[in-house]
């Protein structure tokens, strides 16, 4: 080499990303060998710019404006490039950042249920086509009658209890308790048939009141709806938390 020094350049460049139409900012590798007008065809799908629209400035590592990039003819590697510096992308279509942010704006496919259920490349064609789901009518007769069942049962249950009874919870996976039968019959909160009981101790939910409705009255912890099949009704006296020992 008769003691001259060759400089050998890494033909790629790790560069920051960024554009006045985002704040992220985004890392990519590109070659040097590549012309700017190259660049910017390979940066309109990561940065959201039209390529003819595209204005570059380049940026160094401290994020200090070198140069613009101006010349689409030009190498990237004619440039100022190096690892880590930063590429700013000006939009100079007229629109401004967070644009497309809000979904609201953003124009959206309708399609009505009468030309939906003509396709027969859909989901809900592909449902039918295989009795899948509501589109199963034996399995959705099915699940109608278990479910009426269970609910004629719990009206049976239900219809056995009398407000006033003394009676005895036993929910799975909780401890019994032991009450008063203060509420018997169907809800503004939930469906179906309930029991509200006052507990003859603080091991409820709430007062008799939901959503505002007064169900029945008693202090608050002490009142609770059960399922009427949870509820046994019989001679339960009262704890007297051993009262005779004072």
């Amino acid at each position: 080499m008769d003691g001259g020094l060759a400089v050998v350049t890494n033909p790629m460049v790790d560069v920051r990303l960024t554009s006045t139409l985002s704040s992220f900012v985004t890392k990519r590798r590109f070659n040097r060998g590549i012309t700017v007008a190259e660049l910017k065809g390979k940066m309109e799908m990561i940065v959201g710019v039209s390529a003819s629209c595209m204005e570059l400035e380049l940026f160094d590592v401290s994020d200090q404006l070198l140069q613009k990039m101006d010349d689409n003819e030009a190498l990237m590697g004619s440039y100022a490039v190096d690892d880590n510096c930063r590429i700013h992308v000006i939009d100079r279509s007229g629109r401004q950042m967070g644009e497309f942010d809000d979904v609201q704006k953003v124009e959206k496919y309708e399609i009505s249920d009468e030309t939906y259920d003509k396709k027969t490349d859909s989901a809900r064609s592909f449902m039918k086509k295989h009795h899948i789901g509501h589109f199963n009518e034996e399995e959705v007769a099915k699940k109608k009658a278990e479910l009426a069942a269970r609910q004629e049962a719990r009206k049976d249950a239900a219809d056995a209890i009398s407000v006033g009874s003394r009676c005895k919870v036993q929910i799975p996976g909780q401890s019994t308790k032991l009450g008063t039968v203060m509420f018997v019959g169907t809800t503004d909160f939930k469906r179906g048939y309930w029991v509200g009981v006052k507990y003859d101790e603080p091991l409820g939910k709430n007062n008799g009141i939901i959503g505002g409705k007064q169900y029945f009255e008693c202090e608050d912890k002490y009142g609770g709806f059960v399922m009427p099949e949870h509820v046994t009704v019989g001679d339960f006296p009262e704890e007297d938390y051993g009262l005779d020992e004072i």
